[in-house]
């Protein structure tokens, strides 16, 4: 298929930043495929600021499907049947007009050379009954639609409508018969912008229409908030972090909004696992406090697929890829293999994904009770300054 976006010169990649030309990246969720970058919907939160990218409003190719798919499957992290994928989740929105022909394109690639990987695909904008049918033709992938909702009002923040997204996963859960599975993304979550009783009531209503609920903070990092002081928008929170912000008395606020309502989990890969009938690929079993929420089920699955690595296992996966040189194991408990030595994140989510365990970094640690999560709004950072 040819390219329906623009495509860059050698020349114009070149002049990029740097990590907005890497089209292949680790995620904690998945292998991230980026091949299309640009995106008009200017969420003031949107990652593509630490990327140097949020000025890109039209989207444009770094090359084409067929290119930017067989870099994903011959990179050094992918083994076919086992790495989750996440389609254009960093730089643009994989069913805007001109973007969505190359969503297919990849999927549909992807489905012919008979993957059975899970494929994560994040969307806050309109998903038609076509779109619908056509993703029913793949046959091997497992494909998750997840349907950004905020419920945010303020247009500064977020001037596309989070009713968009409402309306499209009704549609997509509504599809019958269908492969895919549907999950609502409620995300992110900021007090005093869309954490009110109504908000919450609202979302809680529409997690019916879902095959499962995942629900998270904000990224709050420098460059985000340089934007907003720059553009005089309200700031959320007094400094930055580097993980996910959902202070403790919100998400008890939301876990009682949601009771009865149907699954609900903390952590994309727990929701994606589960609507696909599968223990969670990143091994969050480990960290037990992450389960209370969990159906029994999926509990017994993740359960039964827990299983501690030995040193040896870990060291043979890190001599399968770049970057774990100098991988060092501190650790290894019931709860998660810690490690020390690697350069970046990437190469931990790797064998975070092919252990299906848990692989915390020494210089980041996963405090209890806290869920991953960063210290803003919970009781231990306020009891640190006491």
């Amino acid at each position: 298929m040819s390219t329906l976006v623009p495509l860059l010169g050698s020349g114009q990649i070149e002049q990029l930043p740097p990590r907005a030309r890497e089209v292949v990246e680790y995620r904690k969720s998945g292998l991230s495929l980026n091949h299309i970058q640009g995106c008009p919907l200017d969420c003031a939160y949107c990652i593509r600021h630490t990327y140097g990218l949020w000025d890109q409003r039209q989207p444009r190719a770094l090359m084409s499907d067929a290119q930017a798919v067989a870099c994903l499957v011959a990179h050094p992290y992918f083994r076919a049947g086992r790495t989750p994928v996440q389609l254009f989740n960093r730089a643009t929105e994989p069913f805007l007009p001109a973007v969505k022909p190359h969503t297919f394109a990849v999927l549909e690639d992807l489905d012919r050379r008979g993957l059975t990987n899970h494929v994560l695909v994040i969307t806050r904008h309109q998903v038609s009954s076509e779109d619908c049918a056509r993703l029913n033709r793949l046959l091997h992938l497992k494909v998750t639609l997840l349907f950004t909702y905020s419920g945010i009002g303020d247009q500064r923040i977020e001037p596309y409508p989070s009713a968009v997204a409402a309306a499209s996963l009704k549609v997509a859960t509504t599809t019958r018969p269908r492969r895919y599975r549907t999950v609502l993304y409620w995300r992110p979550l900021v007090p005093g912008l869309n954490d009110t009783d109504e908000h919450l009531a609202r979302a809680a209503v529409l997690s019916r229409h879902a095959d499962a609920t995942v629900f998270t903070g904000l990224f709050y990092r420098d460059q985000i908030a340089g934007y907003y002081q720059a553009a005089g928008l309200p700031e959320p929170y007094s400094g930055t972090a580097r993980r996910k912000i959902v202070p403790e008395t919100l998400e008890q606020r939301v876990l009682e909004a949601l009771a009865g309502r149907g699954p609900v989990f903390r952590k994309t890969s727990c929701a994606v696992s589960y609507v696909h009938g599968l223990p969670d690929y990143n091994g969050h079993y480990g960290v037990r406090e992450l389960c209370d929420i969990c159906p029994l089920a999926q509990i017994g699955r993740c359960e039964q697929a827990h299983h501690r690595p030995t040193p040896e296992r870990i060291a043979s996966l890190a001599a399968e890829v770049p970057d774990a040189e100098g991988l060092e194991i501190v650790d290894i408990d019931d709860r998660a293999v810690v490690v020390d030595g690697l350069p970046h994140e990437q190469p931990r989510y790797f064998l975070q994904h092919a252990l299906g365990f848990q692989v915390h970094d020494r210089q980041h640690p996963h405090h209890a009770g806290r869920h991953g999560r960063a210290e803003i709004g919970w009781q231990q950072e306020e009891a640190a300054r006491e």
